[in-house]
């Protein structure tokens, strides 16, 4: 199992490319926890560190896509450091002015969101060019999303040790600093510079257009709205049952399934077409959430928590390669970006949902809302599976996919104009 990720990792440039995204992204992986202690340190309420962390996720999912977009046209470092550099300065501004004055406050942390450079989407736009053989291509989106659950759960554990060393501000301060470093580290690659999009038709909706990628993204938005309707229903769960430990070990053992499953899924090859692959493993998914509703003693929920976080990894391992197949020529990096915005979208969509259904009927009803939040994903894919059965990537009759290696053939359009 570790041969296929050793391999991949001794790879030029991969180790370097995987590291230096993650430690980029880590500022949009802790804003809103940064946010949120802050402003309580600035003595602000916490309806207003909801807010402002609420204006900062937002932000950042309409900011990906749009500078995705920019990527594809002007190619990584010209968009992707600056990026960096602007989101850094606008999370250092609510550093030092505070919450007050709180149009200060907000303008601060609307900038750091929007500027949040695409890091995601561009380092999987990277991998065919740097790995060169569709199976390693594979491997690295599953140690992709792995390393997502290890980023998301070492993020908030730094973000706290830095508040503990120095102050919230400095915490701030740093987790952005860092970012900016990792930006950089990406940026200044020789792949990263290298990097060309493939020529754009002229579209106004750019990776949009392609119905493939917009089944999978309704999926996807179910997904994430599952999870993030977890986060609020084990809180309550942990409240009736022993408190913040219980609530810790929850949301770890969720976290160690997805580790768990996409290691195993990410050390084999697979046959057959992803998006067939994709309904199996969805369904897989939604099975696993629905016991969470039995909400049992914490041994039993802790079970239950790894078991329905175990396909969670390679849904969006394998939702990766479908994106790759889909996206239009020459928007590969926006398209992974809509992956990234709607995934945060539904995941805050899932908090705002949960919170009434616990007050309603308790965290069973809260972990309901991810079990059929689950379904309604898979029925996407089931309602959609025509559309997702023929890649959809835009080009010229008998030119080779960006990244796609099946060489499926598809209507051409005309040549020579960027959107």
């Amino acid at each position: 199992m570790a041969a296929g990720y050793a391999e991949l990792l001794r790879t030029r440039h991969a180790a370097r490319l995987l590291t230096g995204t993650l430690v980029g992204r880590l500022p949009n992986a802790t804003g809103h926890i940064a946010i949120v202690l802050f402003t309580r340190a600035e003595g602000g309420s916490y309806s207003l560190a909801g807010v402002l962390a609420a204006v900062y996720g937002l932000a950042t999912a309409a900011g990906q896509p749009l500078l995705g977009r920019a990527v594809d046209l002007y190619g990584q470092p010209r968009v992707m450091l600056p990026a960096a550099v602007l989101s850094g300065l606008g999370m250092a501004l609510l550093a030092v002015v505070g919450i007050d004055p709180l149009p200060a406050a907000y303008a601060a942390v609307l900038v750091a969101g929007v500027c949040t450079p695409p890091l995601e989407g561009g380092l999987r736009a990277l991998w065919p060019s740097v790995l060169k053989r569709e199976d390693r291509v594979h491997t690295a989106y599953a140690l992709d999303a792995v390393a997502q659950e290890v980023m998301f759960t070492v993020g908030p554990l730094l973000v706290t040790l830095l508040v503990a060393a120095w102050s919230e501000a400095a915490a701030l301060l740093v987790i952005n600093a860092v970012g900016v470093l990792g930006a950089l580290s990406v940026v200044v690659s020789g792949p990263s510079r290298a990097w060309r999009s493939a020529p754009r038709e002229a579209h106004w909706l750019g990776a949009l257009r392609s119905p493939g990628l917009l089944a999978l993204l309704g999926s996807l938005f179910f997904v994430g709205l599952a999870l993030g309707s977890i986060t609020v229903a084990a809180l309550a769960y942990a409240e009736g049952h022993g408190g913040d430990t219980v609530y810790g070990v929850v949301m770890a053992a969720l976290g160690f399934g997805a580790l768990a499953g996409g290691i195993a899924y990410g050390a084999r090859q697979w046959a057959g077409p992803p998006e067939r692959r994709l309904v199996a493993l969805v369904a897989l998914l939604a099975l696993g959430y629905l016991p969470l509703a039995l909400a049992p003693g914490v041994a039993g929920m802790t079970a239950l928590s790894a078991l329905s976080g175990l396909f969670l990894a390679p849904v969006l391992a394998c939702a990766f390669v479908v994106v790759d197949r889909h996206a239009p020529r020459g928007t590969v990096t926006e398209a992974f970006s809509w992956v990234v915005t709607t995934f945060g979208v539904g995941a805050a969509v899932g908090t705002a949902a949960a919170g009434p259904a616990v007050e309603r009927g308790g965290d069973p009803a809260g972990f309901a809302v991810a079990g059929v939040s689950g379904l309604v994903a898979l029925l996407v894919l089931l309602a959609t599976r025509r559309v997702l059965a023929v890649p959809g990537r835009t080009r010229a009759v008998g030119q080779a996919a960006e990244n796609d290696r099946n060489g499926a053939v598809e209507p051409g359009f005309r040549a020579g104009r960027q959107a």
